[in-house]
């Protein structure tokens, strides 16, 4: 009689990232997995304790792949600037695992990469370290705001986005001068959510760089 498969760690964490861009966190269980995979939810609880053990090595999974693409080079502002982009296109590729790191957070080796990387940085610019702490605080929470912000646009259908655009086209140049002056001011300057995002992106987080360069100088 055959027994039924052993599924490996890393062929459970492919499975999942399948299934979660079918569909969002909210929507994933390990029921929903296990029946992928043809076996029962007991099995995967071997390698896993929860369904949120699960989802941060997911999102684990993506950090390691985007440190494998990363080399520090430059002062500390090039290197958390390149370590944010690299963050950034990584999550990008599967812009519906953003989101579960944004909730759930990560606590493997990639996260551990990500973390001496900022922490290296930070130290190098000469903040002292009784600083560093909140400071990295400050620029991780930023870069996972910001990452998990533009996924969540990116995860959407060209069709749902020209409905977007539609909308704001209607919102913004038919707002009623008298009760929304300063949108009817600037409404033709108003950008959409999405528009420009890299450089958006950019500039945001050079903003707060600037502001750790300033507490230096």
């Amino acid at each position: 009689m055959t027994g039924r498969k052993r599924w490996s760690t890393e062929e459970i964490l492919e499975a999942a990232v399948a299934l979660l861009r079918t569909g969002d966190a909210e929507s994933f269980s390990v029921r929903r997995l296990a029946a992928t995979l043809g076996t029962d939810s007991s099995s995967l609880y071997r390698h896993f304790r929860n369904k949120t053990e699960l989802l941060r090595a997911v999102a684990d999974r993506i950090l390691l792949t985007a440190m494998d693409g990363y080399r520090p080079e430059g002062d500390w502002r090039q290197r958390i600037t390149a370590l944010a982009l690299c963050l950034r296109d990584a999550f990008g590729e599967q812009p519906e695992l953003a989101a579960v790191w944004g909730r759930y957070g990560s606590g493997g080796t990639g996260s551990r990469l990500v973390m001496e990387e900022v922490l290296q940085a930070l130290r190098a610019s000469g903040l002292p370290d009784q600083e560093i702490p909140a400071r990295y605080h400050r620029v991780v929470i930023l870069i996972a705001a910001l990452i998990s912000s533009e996924a969540g646009i990116s995860a959407i259908t060209p069709e749902e986005y020209e409905q977007g655009m539609e909308q704001f086209r209607v919102a913004v140049l038919g707002a009623d001068p008298e009760r929304f002056p300063a949108l009817s001011h600037f409404a033709r300057d108003v950008r959409p959510l999405g528009a420009d995002r890299r450089a958006a992106f950019e500039e945001i987080l050079a903003a707060q760089l600037d502001d750790v360069g300033a507490r230096i100088r």
